[in-house]
């Protein structure tokens, strides 16, 4: 299998599709909140393109152009005073209206507008899956599927009993799987690795039990099967209680994001092309949308989730050329009591898009090269 099969294999066009509507809605609703948070500080909006590239249609509309253009990978809002301009003489300077005459705070709000709409997104999504599905429980593992003739079977283990404890030991709310943090259900794997008589306490209709057992991890270099699949336990909840768990549990995710992100730079720094499972790339991301168009709605309302949170975290890092970054040097301005320079400004937001896009290029690269 070469290359491009290898590629179509992992990929469908369902998942293709919703891989583009998914980060087309993300990135559209980024742009109309820099485009809301302009106008409403009455800075003129030139255009607002929907996708990159070659513009296949252009409508004007309250003194914006709006576009939809032939590439689905993004889009842009053009704001008065952001760029650059010209003068008289033809001489490129900082432009001196619009954006760039709003005080500190004014571009900090454009700025901010875009990420925080990402975020709320996410929150809103969590919401609703939470309200309709239930709040999953860090410390409890609901058995889903029990493999008809499996040791579990033979157990008396069944689908839809809860997990509770561990070799008399209560499930934490976290632990360490495969030298990460992770919801404490998942270590019921790591129980699974170690040889010994072992006791699962289930939960079955409200009755409590114990399950002993002996367990052999390994049989002549062959790895043994419990014979279950498990999850998370839920529970039902209310709305304005999954509201809150929503942005608990956006407050819970910032730390693994910021490690995902500073394992991505590293990788990029030494040219490291090994498969990183925290951060995919475009082909990543659509391969994983396939997966998940394929099991359930649901399954793609949370990469809808991931994907708006991973776009606010990015976009917020202090990096030129990010909204993170040009907020940055709005708040260094506003502590030197002026401005940089344009050539200043000029050289640290061009070092900053050259980053972002070798970076995009590795990322494209390492998803390629899996499949060499």
């Amino acid at each position: 299998m070469n290359v491009v099969q290898g590629i179509t294999a992992a990929l469908t066009p369902l998942g293709l599709l919703w891989t583009v509507l998914i980060i087309g809605v993300a990135t559209f609703l980024h742009e109309l909140a820099h485009y809301a948070l302009a106008r409403w500080q009455g800075v003129a909006v030139h255009s607002f393109s929907v996708g990159m590239g070659p513009v296949l249609l252009r409508r004007q509309w309250r003194g914006t152009e709006w576009r939809l253009s032939l590439l689905p990978i993004g889009g842009y809002v053009e704001i008065d005073g952001m760029a650059p301009e010209e003068d008289a003489s033809g001489q490129v300077r900082a432009a001196t209206r619009g954006f760039a005459a709003l005080p500190a705070w004014g571009k900090v709000a454009v700025l901010l507008a875009g990420p925080v709409m990402n975020l709320l997104v996410a929150v809103l999504l969590m919401t609703v899956t939470f309200t309709a599905q239930g709040v999953p429980a860090p410390d409890r593992a609901r058995i889903e599927e029990v493999v008809a003739g499996s040791a579990a079977q033979t157990l008396g283990l069944q689908a839809g009993d809860v997990i509770t404890a561990i070799d008399g030991q209560d499930i934490p709310d976290t632990t360490r799987v495969d030298g990460r943090d992770a919801a404490g259900w998942e270590g019921v794997r790591d129980v699974l690795t170690r040889a010994g008589p072992h006791t699962f306490t289930v939960v079955r209709a409200g009755q409590t039990r114990d399950v002993r057992f002996d367990w052999t991890p390994t049989v002549n270099g062959e790895r043994q099967l419990l014979g279950i699949r498990y999850g998370p336990d839920v529970q039902a909840t209310t709305a304005p209680a999954a509201f809150i768990r929503a942005w608990q549990v956006t407050g819970e995710a910032v730390p693994q994001v910021l490690k995902s992100f500073g394992g991505l730079f590293q990788r990029f720094l030494t040219l490291n092309f090994s498969r990183d499972e925290n951060v995919s790339g475009p082909i990543g991301t659509a391969e994983i949308v396939s997966r998940a168009a394929a099991l359930s709605p649901w399954a793609l309302v949370q990469i809808a989730i991931l994907l708006n949170l991973s776009l606010a975290f990015f976009n917020l890092l202090p990096i030129p050329g990010l909204d993170g970054g040009r907020i940055l040097l709005v708040l260094v301005g506003a502590v030197r009591g002026r401005p940089l320079t344009f050539s200043q400004e000029q050289a640290i937001n061009l070092a900053g898009f050259a980053f972002v896009m070798m970076l995009m290029l590795f990322v494209v690269v390492r998803d390629v090269s899996r499949f060499f």
